[in-house]
């Protein structure tokens, strides 16, 4: 054994020159670093580890870095591939020699489990913050640089230089050994863990001390996070156990929306500034972008450089090998040296050399592409945060006169939530194409033409000359899309009309009347979709055709202009090189498309932040309201029985105002003053003019008016909505040295509650909707529901009070919107509350009673100041102060009893008109008493009715839970395949459209596979002849006539694929539309209107553009892959026995993968919702939200809502990137094409 280590000779063990003068036992000190290592990190690693790691708490895989961890793990990844190409020469080079030379090669394989033992080493103390331990590494690396340097220095001694690759190799271990010392100095310089008195204490990174977050990507090691190994668990566990949003935790940071925003804001905020001087420039946001974000896409670029020019190994190699191949075959490889040490050149034109470099070249080339993908995805969603977040700021300081006056609407303010900052953020994912793209074009050109000459330029301006048609295509696509859109949104507008109205249609029985309106415009939008389709099919045409026309062309042109046959290496080589060339040239339509979109939405972007904004009113900036347990009225009411016929009520002759509310106006106080007042919507014309007002406090002031005489607009303007031209609004101050009983009140003196006329409700149950973000009192919530004769309502929902109602929940009624929105005002512990009409859609009786209940005893009993803008002028009685309008002016304000006596003629009209609503009134308290009575017994009826329901419900779910007890059932359900979904839509595309899919597909990838032996069989002539010469007549004419049988076909499948996608799309939603119409009333009462409205929005967009292109690229996929396993079989049998491990590993990593998969989707789909009702929903109610100076709570719920749904959408991203990199599948596509040509040519020379 001593013997085969130095060779069989003993002149081998000749140490009469020195020890060092042999290079074998030089070789032999070279073990010596890699045992110590060994020996010192094993019985730490495997012995007392168990006992630290337990006193150690480790919430993450590796939750520190020390100084240069990526460095460190760069170095030690290119030291491992430096020992592989030491261990691959030292074979080669010990198979020269007639004896067995173990000293060639065993320190390199010591050296390899040596560098893999110190990585792992590292990563464990580093994953417990004990850097004491890295002493040992420290002096490993010395003693193997110290060793090295000796063997270098020996070699140059010797006469070696760079031509011969041990000498290479031994220099670059020497610098990659240096460079890990330098490592591991700065490691002792920064963290003091060893010659210093004070070490440098390190605590984990702030997110991961947070258990709630589970995104670990920023904060794992290197090779997790090329891998991705961190995902492992989470891919695993959603087998058992379905994803939510518990599962995947919180954001990072650095990755939240508001960390982005601040970024974004601050180099916008700059660019303002840079521009301020310049009236006629617009700060730039494409410059803000890139100062905010411009670091992450550079690095990303770097990636994608890498990859490209790693992407051109594949072809390089196939060349190589399958020249190597042809040479061994004909008896000329002269590739095997006599000399015992091998060349850089000789070690290169190695065959199985050639295949362990494409092995690693396909890998690194996809870990970087990957790593280029993920920091795209990373930043895209980080800009779109940013940008939602600079949005929803803007909208809650928007003008109000922007949206009443029609120049910013809230159709242009959802699209630039759902649809501009997603082109911007998909334009950032492609971004990087931009500068890449030309890169892999010029490489491309280069290699094809060194590889065939001037006949490569033939193929190359086909792909260039057909470049403009796909770009023509695209544009075309673009065009019928957007006609498409339109259509798309009149069929909403029907649709919704008709969800909104059908119980009014069911009762006239018109549903089919209206349903064929919906299909009318159905078939409009099919015609657009045809068009669509069309333009789909072309582009998947060319994308198939344009690679097999270039190659027909440049062997065409080779073999008549050349007179020489094709090479194999030269053909195979150029086949794979021509794919790469195509890519770019397809993405660069879609890269400008993308691009052009981009500008469009900055501009829209640009224009919507510079827009005009509401004023900062001083009264705007006092806190909000103290906590709700301070106030001491009010924790319970009784319901008051009121006499709703109780005569004279409503009489001005009989009114006396009470004394307990007047006081002297010279000595009364203020809560609201107006003077001089005039504002305007924003057109410069006063709406308001010369409005001299005040409010008292603590008491109830009217305001009326016929309708459109301003009386909403005083309110708007008191709270500054409006644009004051002149004059000021003034809200009173607390005078803190007089001790009154106001003045020690827990509730805020500026603290506002408001009912706009038009009632407006969150995406949110009842209870959220009344308390508002005030903490929640239910004596409160009581009093406060049975004031506003809400709680017979709520006991009509399926959940009461949890019930969500708004555009996503349970419909409700004008009137119950009404009064939940007063009963939201009355609720909150407010000085001063504003009612805009609460009574416009309430009944007489609901009218009656809100007035009696809720503003009377509930407000003024606890002397709340309440300003009450009504119709009702029976009311006036009971009003403390009185504000009467016309035409935008104040035409009288004072008492009753002032007005009486001071404008007879007023008060005169008034009595006119509430002796008419008396006579009104008594007729509809009699003609409504008997559907009074019918509405709560139906109510009642439907209550029992209801309650059974749950209750029968309730026990078949015991019953299921009985037979299911560990949810076998559903997560079987989750994990199995929707087989029958699938058939039914391709059966909704008709049985022959899908027949003639199927053999068209069969048929055309038949015709690729006899491409590819034809050309196998075209090469081989060159091997059988050796002479280059031959005649090209028949094989280019067969040639031709499959490359034209492919092309055909290739235009079949697309069109046939595209034509049974829009059959089943008008078959499915036919079919979904005469479903939902036909319904019964019950299910529209309990199914939320925005629910269904997404099956005919977002689902049947889906089925309608995306299915068929994806079906198309599935079905490709599925029959490439089997015809590359079905020739690689054929050519080479023994790759059957390879095949099923790789079946078994790819069948295991799917399961799990489409499970967690489809997980992820679903929240990303559930999670983007609310995200775009709460922007809308936040314009619908910008003045209520601004009155009750909630901007901050609703910028918060934004927030988190931005948040959630970027890390769904991030794991999502993840999950795909995990999938990739253990599929490779563009590196099997190329180890499969290099097998698959490798054998076509063996099996075609033996032909």
């Amino acid at each position: 054994m001593s013997l085969s280590f130095c060779g069989n000779n003993i002149s081998s063990y000749n140490i009469y020159d020195g020890v060092l003068q042999n290079p074998c036992f030089v070789d032999a000190l070279n073990l010596v670093p890699h045992v110590f290592l060994l020996f010192i990190t094993f019985p730490i690693l495997f012995i007392g580890w168990g006992s630290q790691s337990s006193k150690v708490q480790i919430h993450h895989n590796t939750w520190l870095h020390f100084p240069g961890h990526n460095l460190r793990w760069i170095l030690t990844f290119a030291l491992l591939f430096v020992h592989v190409c030491e261990i691959a020469e030292g074979i080669v080079s010990d198979s020269r020699r007639e004896s067995r030379h173990l000293h060639l090669f065993m320190p390199a394989v010591m050296g390899f489990v040596a560098t893999t033992t110190s990585i792992v080493y590292y990563h464990n103390i580093e994953t417990s913050n004990f850097p004491k331990l890295l002493l040992a590494l420290f002096l490993y690396w010395v003693m193997a640089f110290i060793t090295k340097t000796i063997k270098l220095v020996k070699y140059w001694q010797s006469g070696w230089g760079v031509s011969d690759l041990r000498f290479c190799i031994t220099g670059i271990m020497v610098i990659l050994n240096g460079l890990l010392m330098a490592v591991e100095i700065n490691v002792i310089r920064v963290r003091r863990y060893v010659f210093f008195m004070n070490p440098q204490k390190v605590k984990p990174p702030e997110d991961l001390q947070d258990l709630g977050v589970r995104f670990l990507q920023p904060f794992v090691n290197l090779l997790s996070k090329a891998t991705y190994w961190w995902m492992n668990t989470l891919i695993i566990s959603a087998h058992k156990k379905p994803i939510d949003l518990k599962a995947i935790g919180k954001l990072p940071i650095a990755m939240r929306a508001v960390t982005n925003y601040v970024c974004l804001k601050e180099a916008y905020e700059e660019q303002k500034k840079k521009v301020a001087d310049y009236p006629n420039r617009t700060p730039s946001i494409w410059l803000a972008m890139y100062r905010a974000f411009g670091r992450p896409i550079l690095l990303s670029s770097t990636f994608r450089y890498l990859a490209d020019l790693l992407g051109f190994a594949g072809p390089l190699c196939i060349s190589g090998i399958v020249q190597r191949v042809n040479e061994t075959q004909n008896g000329t490889n002269n590739t095997t040296g006599t000399s015992e040490t091998l060349s850089s050149k000789e070690f290169l034109e190695n065959s199985y050399v050639l295949a362990v470099l494409l092995f690693l070249a396909l890998i690194l080339q996809r870990t970087f592409l990957q790593a280029s993908y993920y920091v795209t995805i990373e930043t895209g969603i980080n800009l779109r945060g940013a940008l939602l977040a600079m949005i929803y700021n803007k909208i809650l300081r928007l003008s109000t006169s922007n949206l009443s006056m029609g120049e910013m609407t809230l159709g242009q303010i959802n699209n630039l939530v759902a649809i501009e900052t997603n082109q911007l953020m998909w334009f950032l994912f492609l971004c990087p194409n931009l500068w890449a793209m030309p890169v892999q074009i010029i490489m491309g050109v280069i290699l094809l033409y060194n590889l065939l000459g001037s006949s490569a330029l033939v193929g190359a301006a086909v792909i260039v000359l057909l470049a403009p048609i796909q770009y023509f295509i695209a544009t075309k696509l673009a065009e019928a899309q957007k006609s498409t859109l339109d259509y798309s949104t009149e069929r909403l507008k029907k649709t919704n009309e008709i969800l909104k109205g059908i119980k009014l249609l069911k009762l006239y029985a018109w549903e089919h009347i209206f349903c064929k309106s919906v299909e009318e415009t159905r078939m409009k939008e099919l015609s657009s979709l045809k068009t669509f389709a069309l333009y789909t099919s072309l582009s998947i045409f060319m994308n198939a055709a344009i690679p097999i026309a270039a190659v027909l062309a440049t062997f065409v042109t080779h073999a008549y202009a050349s007179g020489n046959n094709l090479k194999p290496a030269e053909a195979f080589a150029s086949l794979s090189l021509f794919h790469i060339l195509v890519t770019p040239l397809f993405l660069l339509s879609t890269v400008v498309r993308f691009a052009v979109k981009a500008i469009i939405s900055v501009q829209k972007l640009n224009e919507f932040l510079l827009s005009d904004e509401i004023g900062e009113d001083s009264w705007r900036t006092g806190e909000s309201s103290l906590p709700f347990e301070s106030c001491k009225k009010h924790t319970g009411v009784q319901p008051k029985t009121i006499n709703r016929k109780q005569p004279g009520r409503y009489h001005l002759d009989s009114y006396e105002q009470s004394t307990r509310r007047l006081r002297p106006v010279e000595t009364e106080d203020i809560a609201i003053k107006v003077t001089n007042g005039y504002f305007s919507w924003g057109s410069g014309l006063a709406t308001l003019s010369n409005i001299d007002i005040r409010i008292p406090t603590g008491q109830l002031t009217m305001v009326v008016g016929q309708v459109g005489c301003g009386k909403s607009s005083l309110l708007l303007a008191i709270l500054g909505e409006m644009q004051t031209l002149e004059g000021k609004v003034h809200w009173s101050n607390v005078n803190e040295s007089e001790p009154s009983f106001e003045a020690t009140r827990s509730r805020n003196r500026y603290s506002v509650a408001y009912a706009a006329q038009k009632p407006w409700l969150l995406n949110a149950t009842v209870e959220e909707n009344i308390t508002f973000g005030s903490p929640f009192n239910k004596q409160r919530y009581k009093a406060v529901t049975d004031a506003c004769s809400l709680q017979p309502d709520i006991d009509l929902l399926p959940f009461g009070d949890q019930t969500e109602i708004g555009e996503r929940g349970i419909n409700l009624s004008g009137g119950q919107r009404q009064r939940i929105c007063v009963a939201r005002a009355l609720y909150q512990n407010t000085n001063i509350v504003l009612l805009d009409d609460p009574f416009s859609a309430l009944d007489i009786h609901l009218s009656d009673h809100l007035m009696q209940e809720g503003i009377l005893k509930f407000l003024q009993d606890d002397k709340r100041t309440l300003v009450l803008v009504t119709h009702k002028l029976q009311y006036l009685t009971h009003a403390d102060w009185i504000i009467a309008m016309k035409d935008g002016t104040v035409l009288r304000e004072g008492t009753l009893k002032d007005i009486q006596t001071k404008d007879v003629e007023l008060y005169e009209h008034w009595k006119t008109l509430m002796n008419r609503q008396d006579q009104e009134l008594e007729k509809d308290m009699e003609a409504d008493q008997t559907t009074l009575e019918r509405k709560t017994l139906r109510r009642a009826m439907y209550s029992r009715e209801a309650k059974a329901q749950l209750e029968d419900e309730d026990e078949e779910e015991e019953e299921e839970e009985d037979e299911d007890d560990n949810m076998s059932t559903v997560m079987r359900l989750r994990t199995k395949m929707p087989w029958r979904t699938c058939w039914r839509y391709l059966t909704s595309g008709g049985f022959f459209l899908l027949f003639l899919m199927i053999f068209s597909k069969l048929l055309k990838h038949s015709v690729i596979v006899a491409i590819d032996y034809w050309l196998a069989t075209w090469t081989s002539e060159y091997s059988i002849n050796n002479t280059g010469k031959a005649d090209q007549t028949y094989y280019v004419a067969g040639f031709s006539i499959l490359c034209g049988a492919g092309i055909f076909l290739c235009l079949v499948t697309s069109l046939t694929v595209e034509w049974m996608g829009l059959t089943a799309a008008k078959n499915l939603h036919h079919n979904l539309l005469n479903k939902i119409i036909l319904g019964p009333i019950r299910f529209f009462d309990t199914t939320p209107l925005g629910l269904i409205l997404n099956r005919f929005s977002a689902d049947t967009n889906i089925i309608d553009q995306h299915i068929p292109p994806t079906l198309e690229s599935l079905t490709r996929s599925t029959l490439l892959c089997l015809s590359a396993i079905g020739m690689i079989s054929y050519a080479t049998p023994v790759f059957l026995v390879a095949l099923v491990p790789l079946g078994v590993a790819f069948y295991f990593i799917q399961k799990y993968f489409r499970v967690a998969s489809k997980d992820l989707q679903e929240l990303d789909d559930t999670t983007q919702l609310p995200l775009l009702c709460h922007f809308s929903e936040t314009a619908e109610g910008l003045t209520t939200i601004r009155a009750f100076r909630h901007e901050t709570r609703f910028k918060q719920r934004m927030l988190e809502l931005t948040d959630t749904n970027n890390i769904a959408y991030l794991f999502l991203s993840a999950a795909n990137r995990w999938l990739e990199v253990r599929t490779v599948r563009s590196s099997h596509d190329f180890e499969m094409e290099a097998q698959q040509k490798g054998g076509l040519v063996q099996r075609g020379s033996q032909l």
